[in-house]
């Protein structure tokens, strides 16, 4: 079984992210999406909390679980899932190279990183902000 990895923080969900999490699940036969944790967005002021956020990508077709990021070491949630693809979001700014080395390292195996295109010019941000 191919386990994939997406993460981010899905504060407003919105067609930007249906296309994220689609696209990423086609690459294997299970996708698990690690949510962002409230800590880690303290100065941006979410509008829905972790948990919230959690059950809402959990309840999409597409995901097959949901999971809150660990507050540490953002990178002990990629040892804990053990993926074979991890997805970026078109938004991401993590390098591709970088995140492969570091999902290697913890999963003392290879991982592919798949940068997943966007869809439109959707963001939560400017959603919250109309």
């Amino acid at each position: 079984m191919k386990t994939v990895m997406a993460q981010g923080t899905f504060d407003v969900l919105h067609p930007g992210h249906i296309h994220y999490l689609e696209k990423s699940g086609n690459l294997g036969d299970k996708l698990v999406v690690v949510i962002a944790r409230d800590s880690r967005h303290e100065e941006r002021g979410l509008y829905f909390d972790e948990e919230e956020r959690r059950e809402m990508v959990d309840a999409l077709e597409c995901v097959d679980e949901a999971v809150l990021g660990v507050e540490g070491d953002i990178y002990e949630t990629v040892e804990k899932i053990d993926p074979d693809v991890i997805t970026l979001g078109y938004d991401q700014n993590h390098k591709k190279e970088e995140v492969q080395k570091m999902a290697e390292k913890a999963t003392r195996k290879e991982v592919k990183v798949e940068r997943i295109e966007g869809k439109g010019d959707y963001s939560s941000s400017n959603i919250k902000n109309n």
